[in-house]
């Protein structure tokens, strides 16, 4: 790969969830969170397409702890699609916690793609919801706009940015994560699970300092 990779008019960057529930204070925080947003804010300025995403859960989503009697935060249960893990209560459609953080500043967004609105499944990628059948309808947007290559920041890196990264690779889109402009959860190893899942998939994992001007 060359050093510096200049983003042109057939790349995007993907902008997974940078909203306050995922970032301290949040109800689902990711530690260093907040750490991504001046970056992401950097690196866009670099792209002239960017997409948004924005998890937006219904009250009593399948995914959250308080959904299953007994259950709690973290724990695995099996669902009609198979394993899922339970979360605190988190981005709720039209609550602060769902909203983007106010420091995020990327005014030439495209999209906003809204995920896991359904109430009976789980959404971690942007592009398929976690019964890996219902599309989201990113891939058409993508190919309906001649972009190829996809470049992931944000948040959680071993969730929503993992899923979404392996999915553009699957949807036949070059997949490139910026790690550093990213931060993880880490359950139950899932950090280097991430990483080692990418190098078998061949996705190319970058710094932000290796994104150059277009």
């Amino acid at each position: 790969m060359p050093d510096k990779l200049v983003p042109g008019p057939h790349d995007v960057l993907l902008a997974v969830d940078i909203q306050n529930d995922f970032c301290p204070g949040g109800s689902l925080a990711v530690p260093r969170g907040d750490e991504v947003v001046p970056l992401i804010n950097a690196l866009a300025a670099k792209f002239a397409h960017v997409v948004l995403t924005q998890d937006w859960h219904p009250p009593g989503h399948l995914s959250f702890a308080s959904s299953h009697p007994g259950k709690r935060p973290y724990q695995t249960v099996t669902v009609a699609y198979g394993p899922q893990v339970l979360w605190p209560d988190h981005c709720v459609q039209g609550t602060r916690g769902a909203a983007f953080r106010d420091d995020l500043a990327v005014p030439h967004a495209e999209l906003v793609l809204r995920k896991g609105y359904h109430r009976d499944i789980d959404s971690y990628s942007a592009f398929y919801e976690n019964d890996r059948k219902t599309m989201t309808g990113l891939g058409g947007y993508l190919r309906e706009r001649g972009l190829t290559r996809v470049f992931l920041a944000g948040l959680a890196y071993d969730f929503c940015v993992r899923y979404s990264a392996e999915d553009a690779r699957r949807e036949g889109f070059t997949a490139i994560v910026i790690e550093d402009a990213c931060r993880g959860i880490d359950v139950d190893g899932s950090v280097g699970a991430t990483r080692a899942q990418f190098a078998a998939l061949g996705i190319a994992s970058v710094t932000a300092a290796a994104i150059g001007n277009g």
